[in-house]
């Protein structure tokens, strides 16, 4: 009688039936997880925003709020000076995600729109904060105003403009 040695045919399949029932469980938690992560960094990133542009309204009062992104921040490359059209005042990734050259935070894409300007002041101001691929990268969209309030919105749409976004819940809530 020859003495077997090495694995038999069938434990090798029941050791990799076993592997993939284990990946099976993990890879959707480990997406899920994911997801959390990114909403979190997304919702971090839009009090950043709104941070920012009270400050940005402190420092430039003749022209009240930025009107864009990279009004808060600087361009891409460079040094970054304070000014009207560079406030340095969020990371130049961030502040350059509305721009061609930027491709998102953290599986979100982040967009300024266009808020209530009285007598060539900027007295309002929207940002808009949607998942690059939704279901994959994010699942909500955030959105903030002036009141500084952020809002979700679970079908990834949100909006982009001032009236719009009263319609949507507070993060809070």
């Amino acid at each position: 009688m020859r003495k077997q040695k090495g694995f038999s045919l069938i434990e090798l399949l029941i050791v990799v039936a076993i592997i993939l029932i284990i990946a099976a469980i993990a890879i959707p938690n480990l997406l899920r997880a994911r997801i959390a992560a990114n909403e979190s960094s997304a919702a971090a990133s839009m009090r950043t925003l709104t941070t920012a542009q009270a400050t940005y309204q402190e420092a430039y009062p003749t022209v009240g709020y930025s009107t864009n992104l990279l009004d808060l921040g600087g361009a891409l490359g460079t040094a970054c000076v304070p000014a009207s059209t560079s406030g340095c005042m969020v990371d130049s990734v961030l502040a350059n995600d509305g721009n061609p050259a930027g491709g998102g935070k953290s599986g979100y894409q982040f967009t300024s729109g266009t808020g209530t300007n009285t007598n060539g002041v900027n007295t309002g101001y929207t940002f808009l904060a949607v998942p690059n691929q939704v279901n994959q990268t994010g699942v909500k969209a955030f959105c903030t105003e002036e009141d500084g309030v952020i809002r979700w919105d679970p079908n990834s749409v949100c909006s982009n403009t001032e009236a719009g976004i009263l319609a949507f819940n507070a993060l809070n809530n």
